[in-house]
């Protein structure tokens, strides 16, 4: 979604740096689409395409994933992810739109590839990249040999993700956006650069600063970000960017009240009150269970090694580091001082 609330979060001092460090004993939630997304558009090959194995499948998701949760664990952190279910459909036209954006970007970047131009395919293969059944199932199964706990979602993954921070069994969301935050997540962390080594700072964002810094109550905020343009209501209010819209809101309270006002004009099919009430109130279940595992060794190494190609020596010394970590903080029997 990209709710473009990072620059009112600079404007009011907003967020904490944390070091991953900090995070010990701690379980963080994950977007999973988001996150293979995220893999697949920075770990590329040195010709600009995703990293495959011997016949040719994509892994560039399974090596980000992998590290990255390796290199979590060896803190003592643990997650859990959050898959998406079926659109809601009032975001069908969205997705439509976003895919038919990703097919001509595809094209070009394939070209870029085969010419040897390894920036234009990097840069293009942002914008062209599908996450497909495939790459989902593989992620699942490679999830499920780390013991990390898997959550489908009714329907978007941030709100359900939003909803196990606020349920108590989780500390925050690890995001690159702030929608998490508009659907009510009591914790967010951005900029998680864990698998850099040294480890970089992230930044640690609370809800209930963000509404008391700004002076606005939730509402107000979900306003504010239906004003900027959300996943219902894309692209928001021409001319109207963060800044403005938080003096709008801060000036007529309500987005209703700037609409009864003439500030604005509504273009959207849906209702505005709709829109807010998916942030307040979004479809999502409480029947999942979160139960932690120790990592499948010789599960990993067949997977990894065996099925995808991958170098014995690097996975084999990944999960020692993870195993170090995981024992640091407790046994499998202990694992429940996560909670």
């Amino acid at each position: 979604m990209g709710i473009q609330l990072g620059v009112l979060a600079k404007q009011f001092g907003l967020g904490r740096l944390i070091n991953p460090e900090k995070l010990r004993g701690k379980i963080i939630v994950v977007d999973a689409l988001v996150t293979i997304y995220q893999m697949l558009a920075t770990i590329r090959g040195p010709d600009g395409y995703f990293l495959v194995d011997s016949k040719g499948r994509i892994t560039s998701h399974l090596v980000g994933i992998f590290n990255r949760e390796c290199r979590l664990m060896s803190l003592g952190i643990r997650s859990i992810y959050v898959f998406d279910g079926p659109p809601l459909e009032i975001k069908l036209r969205v997705l439509q739109r976003r895919r038919e954006e990703k097919e001509k970007f595809y094209g070009q970047f394939l070209e870029a590839v085969k010419k040897g131009d390894v920036d234009r395919a990097i840069k293009l293969g942002k914008r062209a990249m599908f996450v497909t059944d495939e790459l989902i199932n593989q992620t699942k199964k490679l999830l499920s040999l780390l013991g990390i706990p898997v959550v489908q979602a009714p329907h978007d993954a941030e709100a359900q993700a939003a909803y196990i921070v606020k349920e108590g069994n989780a500390y925050a969301i690890t995001t690159r956006d702030w929608d998490a935050l508009v659907y009510g997540s009591p914790r967010i962390i951005m900029h998680w650069k864990i698998i850099h080594d040294p480890y970089l700072p992230a930044k640690l964002y609370i809800l209930d600063e963000f509404l008391e810094k700004l002076r606005l109550t939730r509402e107000q905020l979900i306003d504010l970000a239906i004003l900027l343009g959300t996943d219902f209501n894309p692209g928001g209010f021409k001319g109207i960017g963060p800044k403005t819209a938080y003096k709008l809101i801060r000036m007529y309270r309500s987005l209703d009240n700037l609409l009864k006002h003439g500030r604005i004009k509504w273009i959207w099919d849906v209702e505005p009150d709709e829109i807010r009430q998916l942030f307040l109130n979004p479809p999502v279940t409480d029947k999942y269970e979160i139960e932690f595992g120790t990592p499948d060794e010789e599960g990993i190494i067949e997977f990894l090694v065996e099925e995808h190609d991958f170098s014995p020596r690097r996975v084999k010394n990944r999960l020692k580091e993870a195993l170090r970590g995981l024992h640091r903080v407790g046994k499998q029997a202990d694992l429940m001082k996560f909670f």
